[in-house]
């Protein structure tokens, strides 16, 4: 061990992406099979050719995108980000309602070290998106662990069951990664209602919102009085215009808790990206055909997701949507020893759901015991469709 060292960041998990790649380098896959990588959900497709052709103008002939610009995004992306969200959420959104940072993650890093101290908790809803655990843990954050029911939603009154003094937030993912589930209008507006109550923060990372299956908007909180007092939404450009590289977030929150935000982004980034700006300024204002195609295409392989677990016998589909499926397996095994060998013996790469739960300290037959997460943000149906086929006879040596 080295030394000196951080003891809450050398006691945090290591990322589960990077272990899943460590699998893949250590293993021989079977040669009748190419590699399905279904674990990591981030497009890997360029973004398209207009947005490229507005970043490479931008690098070629605008002076302001190479240097360094306002902490919290520039002024015409800010703008353009908060009507177009009023125009699909209703109220009264601002320019000074909006931050960008550089990628969602460090949105959700920003909104936590302005709202928690060490030892105070969070609410987070079980299985969870594993960068935020690992945020909370390193900033030595206790997380106060909310199952979730078998439809993969938690609970209003659980959850408030778990608010003590010590408690700054209850954060919620929607679309959900791991489980791709859309929580419902009214659960969504339950937990803001009991943040509210208490005096606590509602964060909901929205990061798949584009993808949401029901049109309009995914909930009405930006429409309650006083939103800003409680709701803090998080968003990235990744998914919806491929700007994986780039690097571009944005919060959405009142303009007091974007002021104490600006702090963390100023010494961290001082700034977002610049030619990432540019391209996220082109899509919002140019490319709303493209995205809806896009919508399209990822509602067709969830479609197909679902027909597929329809007809695979004794699996459990328990949650689909954005990029994710969530799938109960057949057999008695952890859910990191049914992963490694889906690799090994049929050439597909999935994440367990011991990756996005609470470790186990028992040999109870419990959740991590069988479930994995299977993302699809980059196999087309005919893949998905070829997925079911090695999985009918896939069975555990």
């Amino acid at each position: 061990m080295i030394s000196p060292i951080n003891s809450f960041i050398y006691n945090t998990f290591s990322p589960p992406v990077m272990e899943a790649r460590n699998w893949l380098d250590n293993t021989k896959l079977p040669n009748e099979f190419e590699l399905m990588n279904l674990s990591q959900a981030a497009p890997i497709d360029l973004p398209p050719f207009e947005i490229r052709q507005a970043i490479a103008n931008a690098a070629l002939n605008e002076p302001q995108a190479h240097l360094y610009g306002p902490v919290l995004g520039n002024d015409d992306l800010r703008l353009e980000l908060s009507q177009n969200w009023q125009k699909t959420y209703g109220g009264n959104l601002k320019a000074n309602n909006i931050g960008i940072t550089s990628g969602c993650n460090q949105a959700f890093c920003a909104t936590i070290a302005t709202i928690a101290s060490p030892h105070d908790n969070v609410i987070i809803p079980s299985p969870w998106y594993f960068n935020h655990k690992m945020w909370l843990d390193m900033a030595a954050i206790e997380t106060s662990v909310l199952p979730v029911d078998k439809d993969m939603l938690p609970s209003i009154d659980d959850a408030e069951k778990l608010i003590n003094n010590k408690t700054k937030a209850i954060l919620l993912v929607t679309p959900n990664n791991p489980t791709g589930v859309e929580y419902p209008k009214e659960l969504i507006l339950g937990f803001y209602k009991i943040a509210e109550k208490h005096g606590i923060s509602l964060i909901i990372d929205e990061t798949y919102k584009d993808f949401h299956s029901k049109d309009g908007a995914p909930h009405s909180l930006f429409t309650e009085p006083n939103w800003e007092n409680t709701l803090i939404s998080l968003y990235s450009f990744s998914k919806a215009y491929r700007l994986t590289g780039h690097r571009v977030g944005a919060i959405i929150a009142g303009s007091e808790r974007l002021n104490q935000i600006e702090k963390f982004l100023d010494t961290v980034t001082i700034c977002p990206n610049q030619l990432g700006q540019i391209g996220a300024l082109y899509g919002l204002q140019n490319s709303s055909n493209w995205l809806a195609s896009e919508r399209l295409e990822i509602l067709n392989r969830k479609n197909a997701m679902e027909a597929g677990f329809k007809n695979l016998t004794h699996w459990k589909l328990k949650g689909c949507g954005a990029y994710f499926a969530y799938a109960e397996y057949p057999f008695d095994v952890p859910s990191d020893t049914l992963c490694k060998q889906l690799l090994s013996s049929k050439a597909i790469l999935t994440l367990p759901e011991m990756m996005f739960t609470p470790k186990q300290t028992d040999n109870s037959d419990n959740f991590e015991k069988r479930h994995i997460r299977i993302a699809f943000a980059n196999i087309s149906v005919v893949e998905i469709n070829e997925m079911f086929e090695r999985l009918k006879d896939f069975s555990i040596r």
